[in-house]
């Protein structure tokens, strides 16, 4: 198990918030499992997980999708560190960024969680904020419309023309994070675009 990773997509369950801006993060797991041809199933987590490889002779993946609300996500991502038993550097939590332009991806480890709820519980569930994230940008509400109605709307038809081109880049970037580290990811998705 010494080279597992847990790859967790933050969200919100139920056919209401499949296609919203909060649940960006599941999308990019669900990319990354067709790229595989897997099927997330039932985990004893309160998750769905697919476990699976990054290349043929790579790391093993473990490819999860909380069942619970998104400002509860900690207890099932410390479940599934526990079950796989995977260290916080190892686990990569790929979420929405308000404060990110759409169709930006940045990437970190450590910090802060910006008032992302999901993040903040992770971190207090891990008993550590120091997890690699990919952070998916949704952008700002327009005008004063509130920040929290604003995340649970469906991408704006402009943006699912786009939303491809984002789940796929953050779907590489998450396998070169593993693949190759978090700098080399970073001298990628950071690099100002030509």
């Amino acid at each position: 198990m010494a080279d597992t990773w847990l790859v967790v997509g933050l969200g919100n369950p139920g056919t209401r918030y499949e296609q919203t801006r909060h649940n960006v993060g599941q999308m990019v797991i669900a990319e990354l499992a067709a790229r595989r041809s897997e099927t997330l199933r039932a985990h004893k987590a309160n998750a769905r997980a697919a476990e699976t490889w990054l290349r043929p002779g790579g790391p093993k993946l473990v490819l999860a999708t909380p069942n619970s609300f998104m400002n509860v996500s900690g207890g099932p991502v410390s479940q599934l560190a526990r079950f796989y038993d995977v260290p916080a550097e190892r686990i990569v939590l790929v979420h929405d960024e308000l404060d990110i332009p759409f169709d930006t991806i940045k990437l970190k480890t450590g910090g802060g969680h910006g008032g992302h709820n999901g993040i903040r519980d992770v971190a207090k569930a891990l008993g550590t904020p120091n997890f690699p994230r990919v952070r998916v940008g949704i952008g700002r509400p327009p005008g004063r419309q509130d920040p929290a109605d604003w995340v649970l709307d469906p991408f704006s038809s402009a943006e699912r023309t786009q939303l491809p081109l984002v789940l796929g880049d953050a779907a590489d970037a998450v396998e070169q994070i593993i693949g190759e580290g978090l700098l080399a990811a970073q001298q990628r998705y950071h690099a100002p675009r030509a």
